[in-house]
């Protein structure tokens, strides 16, 4: 993880495996004209809370432009069931969730808000490495709250199911939950 801060109008860059901040001069560059000198006019959180929007202005051709800031937070690495590590993938995440959710009635925006708290949740365990079934069971979390036709597709093939009746007993399962009415299409 990088946590930026300043001193005396210079980026600090913490650096984790020592424990320690360095500075380091960085400057912005004028899209325009290349120029170096550019300075802050306006700056205003935006997103959240989660980027800073900054309206600059370029010292020698006058020119205004926008930056957006925002922290650089690294996701874990996924331990994967046969021993092998990959990257986050944020996209695989999306698709596998779109897949079970195809033809059901929730919002492009309830499954985007879906994706974004299982990666919150994930990167605030603070661990380097997680397993994919923890990944996994995560998914399943966030379908069974979204849509419950697509958390048994989800869990289907998750879990691996051979035949009816493990279909059965998972909705049995599901059932037995006190927010699982059976006219209850799971539509937010």
């Amino acid at each position: 993880m990088r946590i930026t801060g300043r001193c005396a109008c210079k980026p600090l860059q913490y650096d984790e495996t020592s424990l320690s901040f360095t500075c380091r001069v960085i400057a912005m560059h004028c899209p325009f004209c290349g120029a170096n000198d550019t300075r802050v006019s306006d700056s205003r959180l935006v997103a959240e809370g989660d980027q800073v929007r900054r309206r600059r202005q370029c010292a020698v051709c006058s020119e205004r432009f926008t930056t957006y800031e925002t922290a650089e937070l690294i996701m874990p690495r996924v331990i994967k069931s046969d021993g092998s590590r990959e990257l986050f993938d944020e996209a695989k995440l999306r698709a596998g969730m779109l897949r079970s959710l195809e033809k059901r009635p929730v919002g492009a925006e309830a499954i985007e808000a879906a994706v974004e708290r299982i990666r919150q949740t994930l990167r605030a365990r603070g661990e380097r490495e997680i397993h994919a079934r923890d990944v996994g069971e995560e998914v399943m979390h966030a379908l069974k709250r979204l849509d419950k036709v697509a958390y048994i597709r989800f869990a289907s093939v998750y879990r691996s199911f051979q035949d009816i009746d493990e279909f059965r007993a998972e909705i049995d399962r599901l059932a037995q939950e006190p927010s699982f009415r059976p006219d209850d299409t799971g539509a937010q």
